[in-house]
């Protein structure tokens, strides 16, 4: 997915996932302040997402109504959702991953059915991904920087490198 960076890290009994606020349209930058990170279920999920923002918004909707559905149960509610995105006709066309988080689970979403935990409580999706990634797993361990500002240095050095992400960052963060 291109045109955006969404990183999430769990560390020290918090869970934070950042954002950029790029939206690009092939070579343009057509808006700096985008917010792809947000609060779902009355704000005990975290929710950040790449890919088209209408797609995106879509399955946030369709989310929310499987946290109606499974109250708490996170990793049913997007597993049921997952099942959805490969299954219905009009959500399989959507283009768009999502990382998810509440106090006790993380999980990226995609289309083809992935509903998968971090490794090192560390993941990210997005065109400006791994390089976010890599820095936030090099900070976790070997620093002692808690979460939020592993987040906020791994955008920043993601939008150093990623012509896709700027430094417009947007943070989410849940004590577990």
């Amino acid at each position: 997915m291109h045109a955006t960076t969404i990183l999430m890290v769990r560390k020290g009994g918090r869970v934070v996932i950042g954002g950029d606020g790029q939206v690009s349209l092939g070579q343009t930058i057509v808006k700096g302040n985008a917010r792809k990170v947000r609060r779902l279920a009355k704000g005990a999920v975290l929710g950040g997402f790449a890919g088209a923002t209408a797609d995106a918004f879509t399955l946030f909707e369709r989310l929310e109504a499987k946290l109606e559905q499974y109250p708490g149960q996170l990793t049913r509610a997007c597993v049921e959702l997952t099942k959805d995105w490969r299954t219905d006709r009009y959500l399989r066309r959507l283009e768009a991953m999502m990382l998810v988080a509440d106090r006790d689970v993380s999980l990226l979403l995609s289309g083809a059915g992935d509903v998968l935990e971090p490794e090192g409580g560390v993941m990210a999706i997005g065109s400006g991904g791994n390089y976010a990634l890599s820095a936030a797993r090099a900070l976790a361990e070997n620093t002692d920087l808690d979460a939020e500002t592993i987040v906020r240095k791994g955008l920043a050095i993601a939008a150093e490198i990623c012509v896709y992400t700027n430094g417009n960052i947007v943070v989410e963060a849940l004590d577990a």
